[in-house]
């Protein structure tokens, strides 16, 4: 029933008025000529107008509690010295302006309104009607009551209206997270990805390269390139099986195989040393055992590094440098140097076709930034391209519990 009720009120607020406004009038005319004990007492023109205002004031209760309340209480007093007993029929317009300055005002108001209106009318009682004390409290107590339901209601609307917005906000925020992890995990699978693909299709691309120009004059060796391709589009399959797998269902087994951390590096630089790309490197201060995101971190940035130095310094050779220091890991990457002959070697720097977005480089600064490390890359004064990267040798206290 409170139910239909309220989606009355919701959705036909001015038909609801109209049924409402109606019973009231017809309540305040048969109190008008209805005495208590409900015998009938004849039509008075000057009472029936007076209750007639008084039912009609309440219809624009929306809009003005405060004035339709005084209103209706001037009315009602007029009431009590043209009716021979003030019923409660009589006063329903009064009971209900009551009701609903409670509902649409402050307590303070509602407080106030009710204590006047009880005053007045149980003075007025006193004075104009003969009665004993149990009519003078009932004066009182119907006086009081609406203002009191009304302020009940009130509180229980505001208490509804508080749960139903922490609900709300509460969702969002459920909804604000779920897309914000869902567009981490995208970034991350793209990263990786990238990571791993680019790195196996620049080796392919150069070796492919090295065999078209020894095929004819030295096919063994052609053959021993070609050989190496294979190798490198089998890994790279390999590794986008398992990067491709994190979209697996969930009762399908994880990977068992450990992420590639810098105790792969001498196989990640002999990689490259077979497409043609010379790396040097040089490990500063003593090795440390690095956290498991740390290490995979500082892999992928030396493997992203490696991979523009092939695709775009052709004829370059590069330099790995990994300096350990008192809670940080220092990588340095950088192409360009000179070849056997002391001449230049020509260096492509690192450019970004039209419309490329530079997602090797933005993946390297994310990778350092999420573990809270930093990454630069830039031209080297002496020609060529710098990559420097300063990492933590551990992350937070999470990181080393997945490790332990």
């Amino acid at each position: 029933m409170t139910t239909t009720w309220q989606r009355l009120r919701q959705h036909h607020p001015r038909l609801m008025d109209v049924i409402g406004g109606t019973i009231l009038i017809a309540v305040t005319g048969l109190g008008a000529v209805i005495d208590r004990s409900g015998h009938f007492t004849g039509l008075d023109p000057l009472t029936s107008a007076i209750g007639l205002i008084s039912a009609a004031a309440v219809f624009v209760h929306h809009r003005h509690p405060r004035a339709v309340t005084a209103v209706t209480l001037v009315c009602t007093m007029l009431l009590t010295l043209t009716s021979p007993r003030l019923t409660v029929a009589l006063a329903a317009p009064l009971l209900c302006a009551l009701y609903f300055l409670a509902v649409r005002t402050d307590r303070s108001t509602a407080l106030r309104a009710s204590v006047a209106t009880a005053v007045l009318l149980t003075g007025m009682a006193v004075l104009v009607e003969s009665g004993g004390l149990g009519e003078r409290l009932g004066v009182l107590a119907w006086a009081l009551l609406p203002g009191a339901i009304g302020d009940s209601i009130r509180n229980r609307r505001a208490h509804l209206a508080a749960i139903e917005e922490r609900a709300e906000r509460a969702e969002r925020t459920r909804e604000e997270e779920a897309r914000r992890r869902v567009a981490d995990e995208r970034i991350r699978i793209a990263r990786d990805l990238h990571d791993v693909v680019a790195h196996h299709i620049a080796l392919a691309n150069a070796q492919a390269g090295i065999a078209v120009h020894l095929m004819d004059s030295h096919p063994a060796q052609a053959r021993e390139v070609l050989s190496h391709i294979t190798d490198a589009t089998g890994s790279a399959l390999q590794e986008l099986r398992a990067t491709v797998g994190l979209l697996r269902r969930a009762e399908e087994p994880a990977p068992l195989e450990p992420a590639p951390g810098l105790d792969r590096l001498p196989e990640l630089i002999h990689a490259f040393e077979r497409a043609g790309l010379p790396v040097r490197l040089t490990v500063e201060g003593e090795a440390r055992p690095l956290s498991p995101g740390i290490d995979l971190t500082a892999y992928r940035i030396v493997q992203e590094s490696l991979t523009n130095v092939a695709k775009h310094a052709c004829g370059a050779d590069a330099e790995v440098t990994i300096g350990y220091r008192d809670s940080r890991v220092a990588l340095t990457v950088a192409n360009g140097g000179s070849s056997p002959s002391g001449r230049p070697r020509p260096v492509l720097l690192p450019s970004q076709a039209p419309g490329e977005g530079g997602f090797g480089l933005i993946g390297m600064r994310e990778r350092a930034g999420a573990v809270g490390g930093r990454l630069t890359a830039d031209h080297r004064p002496g020609g060529g391209f710098l990559v420097t990267a300063e990492l933590p040798l551990r992350t937070a206290a999470r990181d080393d519990k997945d490790q332990a």
